[in-house]
Protein backbone atom coordinates (compact mmCIF):
# COMPACT_ATOMS: atom_id res chain seq x y z
CA UNK A 1 0.00 0.00 0.00
CA UNK A 2 1.11 3.71 -0.77
CA UNK A 3 1.04 5.73 1.86
CA UNK A 4 1.02 9.60 1.40
CA UNK A 5 3.47 12.05 2.75
CA UNK A 6 1.64 12.71 6.15
CA UNK A 7 -0.08 9.26 6.70
CA UNK A 8 0.86 7.51 9.79
CA UNK A 9 1.64 3.96 8.79
CA UNK A 10 0.67 2.63 12.55
CA UNK A 11 -2.98 4.35 12.47
CA UNK A 12 -3.40 2.88 8.92
CA UNK A 13 -2.84 -0.61 9.80
CA UNK A 14 -4.98 -0.50 12.83
CA UNK A 15 -7.71 1.08 10.92
CA UNK A 16 -7.58 -2.00 8.57
CA UNK A 17 -7.72 -4.01 11.42
CA UNK A 18 -10.49 -2.63 12.54
CA UNK A 19 -12.59 -1.97 9.50
CA UNK A 20 -11.35 -4.72 7.49
CA UNK A 21 -11.69 -8.45 7.21
CA UNK A 22 -7.88 -8.38 7.80
CA UNK A 23 -8.41 -9.34 11.14
CA UNK A 24 -11.51 -10.81 12.08
CA UNK A 25 -12.67 -11.74 15.99
CA UNK A 26 -14.29 -15.01 16.31
CA UNK A 27 -16.06 -16.63 19.78
CA UNK A 28 -14.69 -19.50 21.31
CA UNK A 29 -15.99 -21.34 24.50
CA UNK A 30 -13.73 -23.17 26.47
CA UNK A 31 -15.65 -25.89 27.83
CA UNK A 32 -14.13 -28.75 29.60
CA UNK A 33 -14.37 -31.98 31.98
CA UNK A 34 -12.17 -30.78 35.02
CA UNK A 35 -12.39 -33.21 37.84
CA UNK A 36 -15.42 -34.89 36.53
CA UNK A 37 -17.29 -31.31 36.15
CA UNK A 38 -18.48 -29.46 32.83
CA UNK A 39 -16.50 -25.57 33.28
CA UNK A 40 -15.86 -22.79 30.81
CA UNK A 41 -12.34 -22.33 30.94
CA UNK A 42 -10.28 -19.06 29.90
CA UNK A 43 -6.81 -19.95 28.24
CA UNK A 44 -4.90 -19.37 31.78
CA UNK A 45 -7.49 -21.45 33.58
CA UNK A 46 -7.06 -24.18 30.73
CA UNK A 47 -3.10 -23.82 30.80
CA UNK A 48 -3.29 -24.93 35.28
CA UNK A 49 -5.57 -27.83 34.24
CA UNK A 50 -3.40 -29.18 32.04
CA UNK A 51 -0.37 -28.81 34.22
CA UNK A 52 -2.64 -30.01 36.79
CA UNK A 53 -3.54 -32.95 34.43
CA UNK A 54 0.34 -33.91 33.80
CA UNK A 55 1.64 -33.65 37.27
CA UNK A 56 -1.14 -36.65 38.33
CA UNK A 57 -0.11 -38.67 35.31
CA UNK A 58 3.76 -38.25 36.59
CA UNK A 59 2.57 -39.08 40.19
CA UNK A 60 0.85 -42.29 38.91
CA UNK A 61 3.43 -43.37 36.56
CA UNK A 62 6.09 -42.89 39.16
CA UNK A 63 4.16 -45.00 41.59
CA UNK A 64 3.81 -47.88 39.42
CA UNK A 65 7.36 -47.62 38.43
CA UNK A 66 8.19 -47.21 42.03
CA UNK A 67 6.17 -50.26 43.00
CA UNK A 68 7.77 -52.38 39.65
CA UNK A 69 11.56 -51.23 40.99
CA UNK A 70 10.62 -52.43 44.15
CA UNK A 71 9.58 -55.74 43.65
CA UNK A 72 12.26 -56.20 41.06
CA UNK A 73 14.86 -55.05 43.54
CA UNK A 74 13.42 -57.92 46.17
CA UNK A 75 13.83 -59.99 43.83
CA UNK A 76 17.62 -59.32 42.76
CA UNK A 77 18.19 -59.21 46.65
CA UNK A 78 17.44 -62.94 47.05
CA UNK A 79 19.40 -63.51 44.18
CA UNK A 80 22.11 -62.59 45.46
CA UNK A 81 21.93 -63.78 48.72
CA UNK A 82 21.19 -67.35 47.16
CA UNK A 83 24.28 -66.80 44.88
CA UNK A 84 26.48 -66.48 47.93
CA UNK A 85 24.92 -69.39 49.64
CA UNK A 86 25.26 -71.85 46.64
CA UNK A 87 26.97 -74.51 48.58
CA UNK A 88 24.07 -75.20 50.47
CA UNK A 89 21.30 -73.84 47.92
CA UNK A 90 22.06 -76.15 45.19
CA UNK A 91 22.36 -79.39 47.34
CA UNK A 92 18.77 -78.21 48.99
CA UNK A 93 17.03 -78.03 45.54
CA UNK A 94 18.71 -81.08 44.40
CA UNK A 95 17.25 -83.50 46.94
CA UNK A 96 13.92 -82.08 47.13
CA UNK A 97 11.23 -84.03 46.18
CA UNK A 98 9.26 -81.75 44.41
CA UNK A 99 9.60 -78.06 43.47
CA UNK A 100 7.02 -77.29 45.84
CA UNK A 101 8.92 -78.63 48.77
CA UNK A 102 12.02 -76.82 47.50
CA UNK A 103 10.46 -73.47 47.87
CA UNK A 104 9.42 -74.61 51.17
CA UNK A 105 12.85 -75.44 52.71
CA UNK A 106 14.27 -72.14 50.98
CA UNK A 107 11.20 -70.18 53.18
CA UNK A 108 12.53 -71.75 56.11
CA UNK A 109 10.02 -74.67 56.43
CA UNK A 110 12.17 -77.40 57.31
CA UNK A 111 9.02 -80.01 58.48
CA UNK A 112 10.11 -82.88 56.27
CA UNK A 113 14.32 -82.30 56.03
CA UNK A 114 14.72 -84.90 58.92
CA UNK A 115 13.33 -87.60 57.22
CA UNK A 116 15.71 -86.86 54.03
CA UNK A 117 18.32 -89.64 53.78
CA UNK A 118 21.46 -90.33 50.98
CA UNK A 119 21.76 -86.60 50.11
CA UNK A 120 23.62 -85.87 47.70
CA UNK A 121 26.29 -83.40 47.39
CA UNK A 122 27.32 -83.63 51.00
CA UNK A 123 30.50 -82.06 51.10
CA UNK A 124 32.98 -84.72 52.70
CA UNK A 125 33.81 -83.30 55.61
CA UNK A 126 30.66 -83.20 57.08
CA UNK A 127 28.38 -85.46 58.24
CA UNK A 128 24.69 -85.51 57.11
CA UNK A 129 23.38 -84.14 60.42
CA UNK A 130 25.90 -81.54 60.88
CA UNK A 131 25.55 -80.14 56.92
CA UNK A 132 21.59 -80.44 57.66
CA UNK A 133 22.01 -77.96 60.65
CA UNK A 134 24.51 -75.64 59.05
CA UNK A 135 22.22 -75.24 56.38
CA UNK A 136 19.10 -75.14 58.24
CA UNK A 137 21.06 -72.01 60.07
CA UNK A 138 21.89 -70.54 56.81
CA UNK A 139 18.94 -70.29 54.99
CA UNK A 140 17.27 -69.29 58.17
CA UNK A 141 19.32 -66.50 58.35
CA UNK A 142 18.55 -64.92 55.07
CA UNK A 143 14.78 -65.56 55.57
CA UNK A 144 13.44 -65.95 51.42
CA UNK A 145 9.92 -64.60 50.90
CA UNK A 146 8.05 -66.69 48.68
CA UNK A 147 8.35 -64.33 45.30
CA UNK A 148 12.53 -64.92 46.20
CA UNK A 149 12.15 -68.90 46.39
CA UNK A 150 10.35 -68.71 43.09
CA UNK A 151 13.01 -66.66 41.74
CA UNK A 152 15.77 -69.03 42.68
CA UNK A 153 14.29 -72.53 41.68
CA UNK A 154 13.75 -70.33 37.88
CA UNK A 155 17.29 -69.14 37.78
CA UNK A 156 18.83 -70.50 35.01
CA UNK A 157 22.55 -72.39 35.82
CA UNK A 158 24.30 -70.15 33.13
CA UNK A 159 23.48 -67.45 35.75
CA UNK A 160 25.57 -69.04 38.26
CA UNK A 161 28.97 -67.76 36.08
CA UNK A 162 30.45 -64.70 37.43
CA UNK A 163 29.72 -62.53 34.22
CA UNK A 164 26.22 -63.06 34.95
CA UNK A 165 26.97 -62.77 38.92
CA UNK A 166 28.16 -59.05 38.62
CA UNK A 167 25.36 -58.38 36.06
CA UNK A 168 22.75 -58.98 38.98
CA UNK A 169 25.05 -57.14 40.77
CA UNK A 170 25.18 -54.44 38.64
CA UNK A 171 21.13 -54.56 37.92
CA UNK A 172 20.37 -54.56 41.95
CA UNK A 173 22.28 -51.64 41.78
CA UNK A 174 21.13 -50.08 39.18
CA UNK A 175 17.70 -50.28 40.82
CA UNK A 176 18.59 -48.79 44.04
CA UNK A 177 19.78 -45.81 42.35
CA UNK A 178 16.15 -45.56 40.56
CA UNK A 179 13.88 -46.04 43.61
CA UNK A 180 15.98 -43.34 45.35
CA UNK A 181 15.40 -41.20 41.84
CA UNK A 182 11.48 -42.25 42.03
CA UNK A 183 11.19 -41.95 45.70
CA UNK A 184 12.51 -37.97 44.98
CA UNK A 185 9.95 -37.08 42.77
CA UNK A 186 7.04 -38.45 44.72
CA UNK A 187 8.44 -36.60 47.74
CA UNK A 188 8.87 -33.03 46.40
CA UNK A 189 6.88 -30.95 44.13
CA UNK A 190 10.11 -29.67 42.40
CA UNK A 191 11.24 -32.57 41.45
CA UNK A 192 7.93 -33.65 40.12
CA UNK A 193 7.78 -30.16 37.98
CA UNK A 194 11.43 -30.81 36.64
CA UNK A 195 10.10 -33.87 35.41
CA UNK A 196 7.11 -32.10 33.77
CA UNK A 197 8.96 -29.34 32.14
CA UNK A 198 11.49 -32.27 31.00
CA UNK A 199 9.05 -34.06 29.29
CA UNK A 200 7.17 -31.25 27.50
CA UNK A 201 10.68 -30.00 26.10
CA UNK A 202 11.35 -33.58 24.75
CA UNK A 203 8.09 -33.22 23.06
CA UNK A 204 8.56 -29.81 21.53
CA UNK A 205 11.87 -30.97 20.24
CA UNK A 206 10.60 -34.57 18.52
CA UNK A 207 7.43 -32.86 17.42
CA UNK A 208 7.51 -29.09 17.65
CA UNK A 209 7.05 -26.95 14.35
CA UNK A 210 6.77 -23.05 13.40
CA UNK A 211 3.74 -21.65 15.40
CA UNK A 212 1.18 -20.57 12.94
CA UNK A 213 -1.06 -18.59 15.10
CA UNK A 214 0.00 -15.80 17.18
CA UNK A 215 -1.23 -14.89 21.33
CA UNK A 216 -1.20 -11.06 21.45
CA UNK A 217 -2.47 -8.51 23.30
CA UNK A 218 -2.58 -5.41 20.46
CA UNK A 219 -5.08 -6.40 18.11
CA UNK A 220 -7.58 -8.07 20.04
CA UNK A 221 -9.85 -5.01 20.56
CA UNK A 222 -8.45 -1.27 19.17
CA UNK A 223 -9.17 1.66 21.28
CA UNK A 224 -10.43 4.68 19.43
CA UNK A 225 -6.40 6.00 20.09
CA UNK A 226 -4.92 3.49 18.02
CA UNK A 227 -7.41 5.02 14.91
CA UNK A 228 -6.30 8.34 15.96
CA UNK A 229 -2.72 10.39 14.58
CA UNK A 230 -0.26 10.75 17.89
CA UNK A 231 0.04 15.19 16.72
CA UNK A 232 -0.07 18.13 18.69
CA UNK A 233 -3.56 20.17 18.24
CA UNK A 234 -3.72 23.76 19.55
CA UNK A 235 -6.42 24.01 22.44
CA UNK A 236 -8.10 27.19 23.29
CA UNK A 237 -10.35 28.07 26.33
CA UNK A 238 -12.53 30.96 26.46
CA UNK A 239 -13.37 33.06 29.52
CA UNK A 240 -17.05 31.52 29.40
CA UNK A 241 -15.79 27.81 29.60
CA UNK A 242 -15.75 26.95 25.58
CA UNK A 243 -13.18 25.04 24.47
CA UNK A 244 -11.93 23.52 21.15
CA UNK A 245 -9.44 22.17 19.21
CA UNK A 246 -7.40 23.17 16.22
CA UNK A 247 -4.30 21.84 13.94
CA UNK A 248 -1.15 23.51 15.50
CA UNK A 249 -0.76 24.66 11.67
CA UNK A 250 -3.55 27.33 12.23
CA UNK A 251 -1.26 29.59 14.25
CA UNK A 252 1.92 31.03 14.40
CA UNK A 253 4.20 33.03 17.14
CA UNK A 254 3.98 36.75 17.05
CA UNK A 255 7.32 39.02 16.95
CA UNK A 256 7.42 42.05 18.88
CA UNK A 257 5.30 44.54 17.35
CA UNK A 258 3.37 42.17 14.95
CA UNK A 259 -0.18 42.26 14.22
CA UNK A 260 -2.42 39.93 14.42
CA UNK A 261 -5.56 37.99 15.18
CA UNK A 262 -6.59 37.28 19.37
CA UNK A 263 -9.18 35.02 20.42
CA UNK A 264 -12.29 35.12 18.71
CA UNK A 265 -14.15 38.14 20.20
CA UNK A 266 -17.69 36.18 19.95
CA UNK A 267 -20.76 36.39 21.76
CA UNK A 268 -21.13 38.03 24.73
CA UNK A 269 -17.54 39.80 24.49
CA UNK A 270 -16.26 36.15 25.07
CA UNK A 271 -12.27 35.72 24.45
CA UNK A 272 -9.59 33.15 24.28
CA UNK A 273 -8.54 32.68 28.20
CA UNK A 274 -5.93 29.78 27.62
CA UNK A 275 -4.13 28.52 24.65
CA UNK A 276 -1.69 25.93 25.13
CA UNK A 277 -0.32 22.95 22.73
CA UNK A 278 -1.10 18.97 23.60
CA UNK A 279 -1.17 15.85 22.40
CA UNK A 280 -3.66 14.00 20.76
CA UNK A 281 -3.48 10.97 22.74
CA UNK A 282 -2.91 13.16 26.22
CA UNK A 283 -5.50 14.70 28.61
CA UNK A 284 -6.70 17.74 29.90
CA UNK A 285 -7.29 18.11 33.63
CA UNK A 286 -10.55 20.74 34.18
CA UNK A 287 -11.10 21.94 38.04
CA UNK A 288 -14.11 23.76 39.00
CA UNK A 289 -14.84 26.12 41.85
CA UNK A 290 -15.78 23.29 44.04
CA UNK A 291 -12.83 21.64 43.95
CA UNK A 292 -13.96 18.94 42.04
CA UNK A 293 -11.38 17.88 38.82
CA UNK A 294 -12.76 16.06 35.85
CA UNK A 295 -10.48 14.27 32.87
CA UNK A 296 -11.28 14.80 29.16
CA UNK A 297 -8.97 13.18 26.53
CA UNK A 298 -7.69 15.90 23.58
CA UNK A 299 -9.18 13.60 20.48
CA UNK A 300 -12.81 13.96 21.71
CA UNK A 301 -12.47 17.90 22.21
CA UNK A 302 -14.24 19.49 19.17
CA UNK A 303 -11.64 20.11 15.96
CA UNK A 304 -12.68 23.83 14.81
CA UNK A 305 -11.56 26.80 12.87
CA UNK A 306 -9.86 29.11 14.23
CA UNK A 307 -12.17 31.77 13.99
CA UNK A 308 -15.19 29.51 15.73
CA UNK A 309 -16.20 29.45 19.55
CA UNK A 310 -16.01 25.77 20.15
CA UNK A 311 -18.24 23.69 22.27
CA UNK A 312 -19.45 24.58 25.70
CA UNK A 313 -16.96 22.18 28.60
CA UNK A 314 -20.34 21.70 30.38
CA UNK A 315 -21.73 19.40 26.98
CA UNK A 316 -18.50 17.09 27.19
CA UNK A 317 -18.33 16.09 30.49
CA UNK A 318 -20.07 15.88 33.44
CA UNK A 319 -19.65 19.63 35.10
CA UNK A 320 -22.65 20.60 36.88
CA UNK A 321 -24.08 23.70 35.02
CA UNK A 322 -23.59 26.01 37.99
CA UNK A 323 -20.41 25.19 38.27
CA UNK A 324 -17.25 27.62 37.31
CA UNK A 325 -13.65 26.86 35.65
CA UNK A 326 -11.07 27.34 37.90
CA UNK A 327 -8.39 25.69 35.56
CA UNK A 328 -7.42 23.77 32.58
CA UNK A 329 -4.34 21.74 32.88
CA UNK A 330 -2.90 19.44 30.38
CA UNK A 331 -1.11 16.62 31.21
CA UNK A 332 0.63 13.67 29.12
CA UNK A 333 1.63 11.87 31.75
CA UNK A 334 0.32 11.20 35.55
CA UNK A 335 4.11 11.04 36.50
CA UNK A 336 5.23 11.31 40.30
CA UNK A 337 7.76 14.61 40.02
CA UNK A 338 5.33 16.73 39.08
CA UNK A 339 2.48 18.72 41.18
CA UNK A 340 -0.76 20.64 40.71
CA UNK A 341 -0.51 23.21 43.05
CA UNK A 342 -4.27 24.92 44.24
CA UNK A 343 -5.44 28.13 46.01
CA UNK A 344 -9.10 29.13 47.19
CA UNK A 345 -10.55 32.33 47.04
CA UNK A 346 -9.94 32.55 51.33
CA UNK A 347 -6.01 31.76 51.12
CA UNK A 348 -5.81 27.97 51.58
CA UNK A 349 -2.86 26.37 49.31
CA UNK A 350 -2.91 22.81 48.45
CA UNK A 351 -0.20 20.64 46.27
CA UNK A 352 -0.84 17.26 45.36
CA UNK A 353 1.52 14.75 43.30
CA UNK A 354 0.04 14.67 39.83
CA UNK A 355 0.07 10.73 40.12
CA UNK A 356 -2.86 10.99 42.37
CA UNK A 357 -4.94 12.11 38.96
CA UNK A 358 -4.19 8.85 37.32
CA UNK A 359 -7.50 7.87 37.81
CA UNK A 360 -10.63 10.19 37.15
CA UNK A 361 -14.26 9.15 36.92
CA UNK A 362 -16.73 10.52 34.37
CA UNK A 363 -18.31 12.43 37.20
CA UNK A 364 -15.11 13.23 38.57
CA UNK A 365 -13.43 13.16 41.72
CA UNK A 366 -12.37 15.05 44.81
CA UNK A 367 -9.02 17.43 43.88
CA UNK A 368 -9.28 19.20 47.26
CA UNK A 369 -11.42 19.44 50.32
CA UNK A 370 -13.08 23.59 50.32
CA UNK A 371 -14.39 25.05 52.94
CA UNK A 372 -18.16 25.93 53.40
CA UNK A 373 -18.60 29.35 51.73
CA UNK A 374 -14.94 29.15 50.14
CA UNK A 375 -14.09 28.22 46.46
CA UNK A 376 -11.42 26.75 44.81
CA UNK A 377 -10.01 29.52 42.65
CA UNK A 378 -6.67 28.78 40.52
CA UNK A 379 -4.44 25.94 39.64
CA UNK A 380 -1.33 25.32 38.14
CA UNK A 381 1.48 22.09 37.52
CA UNK A 382 4.56 22.44 38.95
CA UNK A 383 8.11 20.48 39.04
CA UNK A 384 8.63 20.90 42.42
CA UNK A 385 10.90 23.91 42.56
CA UNK A 386 8.97 27.05 41.53
CA UNK A 387 8.08 30.26 44.11
CA UNK A 388 4.72 30.12 44.28
CA UNK A 389 3.13 34.40 44.74
CA UNK A 390 -0.48 34.44 46.10
CA UNK A 391 -1.80 38.28 45.70
CA UNK A 392 -4.87 39.16 47.29
CA UNK A 393 -7.79 41.79 46.40
CA UNK A 394 -6.86 44.82 49.02
CA UNK A 395 -3.08 44.73 47.03
CA UNK A 396 -1.31 42.55 49.73
CA UNK A 397 0.80 39.50 48.13
CA UNK A 398 3.30 36.81 49.41
CA UNK A 399 6.01 34.83 47.68
CA UNK A 400 7.42 31.86 49.01
CA UNK A 401 9.25 28.54 48.20
CA UNK A 402 7.20 25.71 46.69
CA UNK A 403 8.73 23.55 48.80
CA UNK A 404 6.97 25.15 52.21
CA UNK A 405 3.85 23.33 50.79
CA UNK A 406 4.69 19.89 51.43
CA UNK A 407 2.72 17.09 49.27
CA UNK A 408 -0.84 16.07 50.37
CA UNK A 409 -3.18 13.64 49.39
CA UNK A 410 -6.50 14.55 47.31
CA UNK A 411 -9.33 13.88 50.18
CA UNK A 412 -7.63 16.68 52.34
CA UNK A 413 -8.14 20.67 52.83
CA UNK A 414 -4.60 21.82 52.44
CA UNK A 415 -2.71 24.45 54.56
CA UNK A 416 -2.91 28.14 54.69
CA UNK A 417 -1.14 30.05 51.95
CA UNK A 418 -1.18 33.88 53.51
CA UNK A 419 -2.95 35.18 56.18
CA UNK A 420 -6.16 37.50 55.14
CA UNK A 421 -7.59 40.47 56.34
CA UNK A 422 -11.77 39.87 57.28
CA UNK A 423 -12.66 41.15 54.12
CA UNK A 424 -9.70 40.12 51.82
CA UNK A 425 -9.55 37.22 49.68
CA UNK A 426 -7.03 35.76 47.21
CA UNK A 427 -7.44 37.09 43.35
CA UNK A 428 -4.38 35.16 41.50
CA UNK A 429 -1.81 32.18 42.14
CA UNK A 430 1.18 32.11 40.03
CA UNK A 431 4.06 29.94 39.91
CA UNK A 432 7.40 31.61 38.97
CA UNK A 433 10.62 30.76 38.28
CA UNK A 434 13.68 30.86 41.05
CA UNK A 435 16.03 33.05 39.35
CA UNK A 436 13.69 36.01 39.60
CA UNK A 437 13.45 37.40 36.49
CA UNK A 438 9.95 37.94 36.06
CA UNK A 439 7.51 41.12 36.12
CA UNK A 440 3.98 41.02 38.08
CA UNK A 441 1.28 42.96 35.97
CA UNK A 442 -1.55 44.49 38.63
CA UNK A 443 -4.74 45.49 37.63
CA UNK A 444 -7.55 47.06 39.90
CA UNK A 445 -11.61 47.59 39.42
CA UNK A 446 -11.45 50.71 38.38
CA UNK A 447 -8.61 50.15 35.37
CA UNK A 448 -5.54 51.11 37.24
CA UNK A 449 -2.15 48.92 36.68
CA UNK A 450 1.49 48.62 37.04
CA UNK A 451 4.29 46.50 36.68
CA UNK A 452 6.38 45.53 39.77
CA UNK A 453 9.68 43.30 39.56
CA UNK A 454 9.25 39.76 41.19
CA UNK A 455 12.45 40.55 42.98
CA UNK A 456 11.07 43.55 45.03
CA UNK A 457 8.32 40.53 46.70
CA UNK A 458 10.97 39.46 49.27
CA UNK A 459 10.51 35.53 49.53
CA UNK A 460 8.67 34.94 53.10
CA UNK A 461 7.82 31.56 55.02
CA UNK A 462 4.35 30.24 54.02
CA UNK A 463 1.27 31.78 55.93
CA UNK A 464 2.20 35.41 56.36
CA UNK A 465 0.56 38.38 55.68
CA UNK A 466 2.68 38.67 52.84
CA UNK A 467 3.69 42.22 51.12
CA UNK A 468 1.87 45.37 49.84
CA UNK A 469 1.32 44.85 45.91
CA UNK A 470 -0.42 46.96 45.13
CA UNK A 471 -1.69 50.53 46.71
CA UNK A 472 -5.53 50.65 46.76
CA UNK A 473 -7.38 53.53 47.03
CA UNK A 474 -11.12 54.66 46.31
CA UNK A 475 -9.69 56.03 43.38
CA UNK A 476 -8.15 52.60 42.15
CA UNK A 477 -10.31 50.28 43.60
CA UNK A 478 -8.99 47.12 44.72
CA UNK A 479 -7.23 44.47 42.82
CA UNK A 480 -8.92 41.81 40.49
CA UNK A 481 -5.62 39.84 38.80
CA UNK A 482 -2.26 39.36 38.84
CA UNK A 483 0.32 37.80 36.76
CA UNK A 484 3.79 37.31 34.88
CA UNK A 485 4.03 39.71 31.77
CA UNK A 486 6.62 40.14 28.95
CA UNK A 487 7.47 43.52 26.92
CA UNK A 488 5.42 41.91 24.11
CA UNK A 489 2.85 40.44 26.22
CA UNK A 490 -0.92 41.62 25.41
CA UNK A 491 -3.30 41.60 28.17
CA UNK A 492 -7.72 41.71 27.69
CA UNK A 493 -9.30 43.62 30.40
CA UNK A 494 -12.91 42.99 31.10
CA UNK A 495 -15.51 45.29 32.74
CA UNK A 496 -18.99 45.02 34.46
CA UNK A 497 -20.50 46.27 31.59
CA UNK A 498 -19.30 44.18 29.04
CA UNK A 499 -16.46 46.71 28.16
CA UNK A 500 -13.44 44.86 26.24
CA UNK A 501 -9.84 46.47 26.36
CA UNK A 502 -6.64 44.94 25.01
CA UNK A 503 -3.86 46.20 25.67
CA UNK A 504 0.17 45.83 25.09
CA UNK A 505 1.78 45.08 28.36
CA UNK A 506 4.72 47.13 27.36
CA UNK A 507 2.98 50.30 27.39
CA UNK A 508 2.16 49.94 31.10
CA UNK A 509 4.29 51.84 33.73
CA UNK A 510 7.23 49.45 35.74
CA UNK A 511 6.87 50.75 39.10
CA UNK A 512 7.65 49.62 42.84
CA UNK A 513 5.49 47.57 44.91
CA UNK A 514 3.44 50.42 46.91
CA UNK A 515 2.75 52.36 43.57
CA UNK A 516 -1.37 53.01 42.20
CA UNK A 517 0.13 52.44 38.78
CA UNK A 518 -1.46 54.47 35.78
CA UNK A 519 -5.13 53.77 34.78
CA UNK A 520 -5.25 51.37 31.85
CA UNK A 521 -9.63 51.62 31.08
CA UNK A 522 -11.98 54.09 31.86
CA UNK A 523 -15.07 52.76 34.48
CA UNK A 524 -18.07 55.27 34.40
CA UNK A 525 -21.30 55.15 36.03
CA UNK A 526 -20.22 52.48 38.90
CA UNK A 527 -18.46 49.82 36.23
CA UNK A 528 -15.60 48.30 37.57
CA UNK A 529 -13.18 45.91 36.16
CA UNK A 530 -14.49 42.00 36.88
CA UNK A 531 -11.32 40.27 35.29
CA UNK A 532 -8.11 40.85 33.34
CA UNK A 533 -6.39 37.79 31.19
CA UNK A 534 -3.53 37.41 29.06
CA UNK A 535 -3.84 36.58 25.25
CA UNK A 536 -2.19 34.63 23.37
CA UNK A 537 -0.97 36.03 19.66
CA UNK A 538 -2.63 34.06 16.61
CA UNK A 539 -2.06 34.91 13.44
CA UNK A 540 -4.76 33.79 10.12
CA UNK A 541 -4.94 30.15 9.40
CA UNK A 542 -2.91 28.27 7.05
CA UNK A 543 -0.21 30.94 7.56
CA UNK A 544 2.69 29.39 9.92
CA UNK A 545 3.54 26.42 11.68
CA UNK A 546 5.01 27.52 14.96
CA UNK A 547 2.69 27.62 18.35
CA UNK A 548 3.23 29.28 21.64
CA UNK A 549 3.86 26.50 24.31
Amino acid sequence: IELKRDAVPQVLLNKLYKLTPMQSSFGVINLAIVEGQPRVLNLKQMLEAFVDFRREVVRRRTEYELRKARARAHILEGLNKAIDALDYIIPLIRNARSVDEARQWLMGNFAALNEAQGWKGVPADLTLAGFLTKLRAVVSSIGFSELQAQAILDLQLRRLSALERQRILDEYEGIIRLIAELEEILSSETSLRRVIIKELEDVRRDFGDARRTEIIDEGVELTIEDLIADEDVAITVTNSGYIKRTPVTAYTRQGRGGKGRFGAMAKNGDFVEHIFVASTHSYIMILTDDGQVYKLKVHEIPDAATAARGKAVVNLINIPTQRKLAGVLPVRDFSEDRYVVMVTRKGVIKKTSLAEFQNIRLNGINAINVDEGDELLDVVITDGTKRILIATHSGMAIRFDEKDARPMGRATRGVRGIELRPDDFVVSLCALSSDDNERMLSISEQGYGKQTKISDYRLQSRGGRGVINMKTTEKTGRVVAVFPVEDDSELMIITQHGKLIRIEASVIRKTGRSASGVRLIKTDGGDKVTSASLLEPMVEEGEGLEIVE
